[in-house]
């Protein structure tokens, strides 16, 4: 979260707030993709992010989600992160409030889950 927050700041963006619920569906999606070896937005029961977090009890008005693989640490995913368009305009995106973060071996699956609560 220390590493998102800094990249925030500079974009003038507001601080994110560690959120029980969002990293439950974080640690539970980047755990399904280690699992099945598979990274992917969709879960392996083919859920979205957004069943994914309401299943674990956030009431989203909106959300957002970052995965990766392989990344060894946080420095590395949230470096190949800020390099992609799509994951760094969530990073980025001053709509999101609250963050939840995930890792699951083998293999180092990574999860980022953005929302804003209703």
């Amino acid at each position: 979260m220390e590493l998102a927050n800094s990249e925030r700041q500079k974009a003038g963006c507001a601080p994110l707030k560690v959120n029980e619920k969002l990293t439950q569906a974080a640690q539970a999606h980047s755990q399904d993709m280690a699992e099945h070896r598979n990274m992917s937005h969709t879960g392996s029961d083919g859920s979205s992010p957004g069943d994914r977090i309401e299943k674990a009890g956030y009431t989203w008005r909106t959300y957002g989600e970052n995965v990766a693989y392989g990344y060894r640490t946080p420095e590395s995913v949230m470096e190949g992160w800020m390099t992609s368009p799509g994951h760094k305009r969530n990073i980025l995106n001053c709509a999101f409030k609250e963050i939840g973060v995930g890792l699951a071996q083998p293999g180092n699956y990574w999860t980022q889950d953005f929302g804003t609560a209703r």
